[in-house]
């Protein structure tokens, strides 16, 4: 059976006024599980002018009532995790157990945006002079135009969910069309816990048209967007043209330190999860592997052994330990990175192809003696893939870890304090991890530096994106 993946405008689930649509493809067997539809530019335009009427309605509900709707929101996804974890898994490709974690992160960002909520103030300040008083005033941005990809399909927008909701702004959402039926779920929520009908939108369509369409109309206030660096210039630059603010969550290259004194065995156990979670396509995942010439050769083994060891399949398999990619692009694009560097003089110590049958898959790889020519080292690979790099020189190392235009996440691994502090203090990137690969909870402000974004999302800033503040001086 074909399940229709509608538009959500105004309380209503309904196709594209003009019938347009698209294949869902399930990425474990590249069969169709559904059609999404599509927007045109009258159903933008319904979506604007319900958003306009859903941000009064909204605004004017108590921060402590929007609190305690995103709160039963959250609730509501928690009881529904299994179902949603399913066609999470289905649209997206990643083990059930990983989709079940991302519906329960979703949750609690919901929820943690409810608790910001109650906490929305003001601050008065005695002026200059008797009689003079001054009043700093907070305020939902507007309308807000958020975009969101398919690699945590639910969790990244449930973040902006939270964040402008929580702020008292209405939504209008564009998710990736590969995997409609996440935020989709996570709008029936919302809707169902009582957030108003005219304050959620989520619109699917061909994205260069859909962003070229709401990034200027007047009724669009704020711009948040989660992606590649690339998409993500091409989107602040249309923002920038009508002065809109933007949130940028983008690309990352996260350089991983693996030092001469921590147990290398251990150290490649941890870090061969961290990596291949989600197949790789996590934008704070371990990229380049900087390991120390004294450990390099136990390191690699060790890695070696288990990427060839590690169980890839369907991921309504439990015994699957990686999914699929997320679609064919990825594969060709991991595929492309594969052989630039093995043409360079790469080894291809563990994987390198991918597997005969069905679907959307590429075995964990292991590059060593890569050369610095070779693209992966200057291209976010964003797949199961691992280019191992020994160092003697730390300056020459941090010189090459810090060389490039990406400041999203960093990792260095040492049980030596002192080279910690030093490390970490050195590395150019707005997430460090110190024997730990991060993920990111609600209660952390996660932004990276350099061309990694703008702003952050999470910590107890959630709602200061999507806020403005007024000045008032009464006298």
């Amino acid at each position: 059976m074909t399940i229709e993946f509608p538009l959500v405008i105004d309380g209503v689930w309904r196709e594209g006024s003009k019938g347009a649509g698209e294949d869902v493809l399930n990425p474990a067997t590249g069969d169709s599980i559904g059609r999404v539809a599509h927007a045109s530019t009258a159903d933008l335009d319904e979506a604007l002018e319900a958003a306009s009427r859903g941000l009064r309605e909204w605004q004017a509900v108590s921060p402590w009532q929007r609190g305690a709707v995103l709160k039963d929101a959250a609730d509501r996804l928690r009881a529904d995790a299994d179902r949603i974890a399913r066609s999470i898994t289905l649209e997206q490709g990643k083990p059930l157990a990983e989709a079940r974690v991302e519906v329960i992160r979703s949750a609690e960002f919901l929820e943690w945006g409810g608790e910001q909520a109650r906490r929305v103030a003001g601050r008065t300040m005695r002026g200059r002079d008797a009689g003079h008083r001054i009043e700093v005033e907070t305020h939902p941005v507007g309308v807000v135009a958020a975009f969101t990809p398919w690699n945590f399909p639910m969790a990244l927008a449930a973040k902006k969910f939270a964040g402008a909701l929580g702020a008292g702004c209405s939504i209008i959402c564009k998710p990736s069309e590969e995997t409609p039926a996440s935020v989709l779920a996570l709008a029936k929520a919302l809707l169902e816990a009582g957030v108003p009908p005219a304050a959620i939108a989520v619109v699917f369509g061909r994205p260069e048209e859909v962003s070229s369409y709401l990034i200027p109309a007047s009724a669009v206030a704020k711009i948040t967007f989660t992606g590649s660096i690339p998409v993500g210039k091409l989107l602040a630059a249309a923002a920038g043209r009508v002065m809109k603010p933007v949130t940028m969550e983008l690309g990352g290259h996260a350089p991983t330190i693996v030092c001469g004194d921590v147990d290398p065995e251990k150290a490649a156990d941890f870090l061969v999860k961290a990596k291949l979670t989600n197949s790789g396509q996590i934008c704070l995942s371990p990229t380049r592997f900087f390991v120390e010439e004294s450990i390099r050769e136990r390191f690699t083994a060790r890695f070696v052994e288990h990427a060839k060891a590690w169980r890839v399949g369907d991921g309504l398999d439990p015994r699957t330990q990686m999914g699929p990619l997320a679609n064919e692009r990825r594969v060709q694009a991991i595929s492309h990175l594969v052989e630039d560097a093995r043409g360079r003089g790469a080894t291809v110590a563990a994987g390198g192809e991918r597997p005969g049958g069905r679907g959307f898959f590429y075995a964990p790889t292991v590059l060593t003696e890569v050369p610095d020519g070779a693209e992966i080292l200057r291209t976010e690979p964003f797949g199961p893939v691992v280019p191992i790099l020994p160092f003697t020189d730390e300056e020459a190392m941090l010189e090459q870890a810090n060389g490039l235009e990406f400041g999203l996440s960093a990792y260095v691994f040492t049980n030596d304090a002192a080279r910690q502090q030093r490390l970490k203090d050195r590395l150019q990137f707005g997430t460090i991890g110190i024997n730990d690969v991060v993920t990111h909870p609600p209660e952390v402000p996660l932004g990276g530096w350099k061309e990694s974004g703008y702003g952050t999302e999470g910590g107890i800033e959630i709602l200061a994106p999507y806020q403005k503040t007024k000045f008032v001086s009464v006298r």
